[in-house]
């Protein structure tokens, strides 16, 4: 279809249209966790089984999106956002911590939430990948603000004389590959260790490239 339909405005059951249009993408979104990030998968879901599963219609679907492409890119923002939002939340709490426990507070709260529920874990590091040349702009544009997040709080811990002074953009972008796939991997089973003993390695690993053999912390 070249293009969404109209939505209807006006006020209906209370709510004006604006938040009946807010809900109703709220339910394709839920529903689109469930079939996308469990089954059938994003490939095997059509728009007339994520109408149902959402409890709408396609009509209310071509409303709100044009394409099931267009729901898995919200649905990758939106649990990209979630993550983003813990990850900044522990930022924030842990700001006078030293930076062993800075480290390890906010990568927790990363793996936490990114593994509490399996479905994010299969939209962020399985479903999302080789869609489209659009989704995967989207996901590296989004693995990039992870990068920036992670090279500004190393920057953080240099001007406090916690991490030897570098440009860390490089290192970050490898960090970020060990996080997807080790967080990906634990998920699937794959890898033999708790989810604690997967966060304390990467954790190790920060640590290493914060702080490197021959380096001393200042004060």
């Amino acid at each position: 279809m070249a293009g969404r339909l109209k939505a209807p405005t006006g006020r209906y059951g209370g709510k004006t249209a604006e938040e009946r249009q807010a809900e109703r993408r709220r339910r394709f979104l839920d529903a689109a966790l469930q079939l996308f990030g469990d089954s059938p998968g994003y490939r095997n879901t059509t728009v007339a089984a994520l109408s149902e599963a959402a409890g709408l219609s396609t009509r209310q679907f071509y409303e709100e999106f044009r394409t099931l492409e267009d729901v898995l890119a919200a649905l990758h923002l939106q649990v990209n956002g979630w993550a983003e939002e813990a990850v900044l939340a522990a930022v924030a709490d842990a700001d006078a911590l030293p930076l062993a426990e800075r480290v390890s507070a906010i990568f927790r709260a990363y793996a936490a939430n990114v593994t509490g529920d399996p479905r994010r874990v299969r939209i962020t590091f399985v479903e999302i990948i080789g869609v489209s040349p659009r989704l995967e702009e989207q996901r590296l544009a989004r693995r990039a603000r992870w990068i920036n997040l992670l090279c500004a709080e190393a920057r953080a811990a240099v001007a406090r004389g916690e991490a030897a002074p570098r440009d860390y953009r490089i290192a970050a972008t490898a960090f970020i590959g060990a996080v997807n796939g080790l967080l990906h991997d634990w998920s699937a089973g794959w890898v033999s260790a708790s989810l604690d003993e997967a966060v304390e390695e990467l954790v190790r690993q920060l640590l290493s490239i914060l702080r490197p053999v021959g380096w001393e912390c200042e004060g």
